[in-house]
């Protein structure tokens, strides 16, 4: 990290958001989320919390830490692990502000935690098509018409009645 030439420009200090922050795209694994305190400071870490895998990007900023949206653990932006009693670290980034402009370091960008996969929406194991869909799956294998499976029908003299002397005028 010796020269300008190792830095790579991701945009001007004030377009992240006072107590806010801002994604970087990689082409290869999970974003990495920019941070900005009241104090200044700006921080670089995966997008992802140690715990369930929660956009730390989307979560409350507040001193050097900000707090998970899914679960609020908090989670330090100096060295990326989570404040006891909760237990887990997300990869930090070298960043710098020079001249009003937030710089990552390129080797780092393109080396640290490509390994792992964004997180995604819904289950961890799709579900079979009967359960994803069990409207689809009931046209799809209708019961016969006669049989066992069909439901009983009720009669309107098996519905409970209420007479008029077990109502009560208010």
């Amino acid at each position: 990290m010796s020269g300008m030439s190792d830095w790579k420009v991701i945009c001007r200090v004030d377009e992240i958001p006072v107590l806010g922050s801002r994604r970087v795209a990689r082409p290869v694994g999970v974003d990495v989320a920019v941070f900005r305190n009241s104090e200044g400071e700006v921080f670089a870490v995966l997008d992802r919390c140690p715990h369930k895998g929660g956009p730390l990007s989307q979560g409350i900023v507040f001193g050097q830490s900000v707090a998970c949206p899914l679960h609020n653990w908090t989670i330090s932006l100096t060295d990326g692990c989570a404040k006891a009693p909760d237990e887990g670290c997300v990869q930090t980034f070298a960043c710098k502000v020079d001249a009003g402009m937030v710089h990552l370091d390129r080797i780092e960008l393109a080396t640290l935690a490509i390994d792992l996969l964004p997180p995604r929406a819904g289950p961890a194991n799709p579900l079979p098509a009967a359960q994803a869909n069990p409207l689809a799956a009931a046209q799809a294998n209708p019961l016969p018409p006669t049989g066992g499976n069909q439901l009983p029908t009720v009669g309107a003299n098996q519905l409970p009645t209420v007479g008029a002397n077990q109502l009560r005028s208010g």
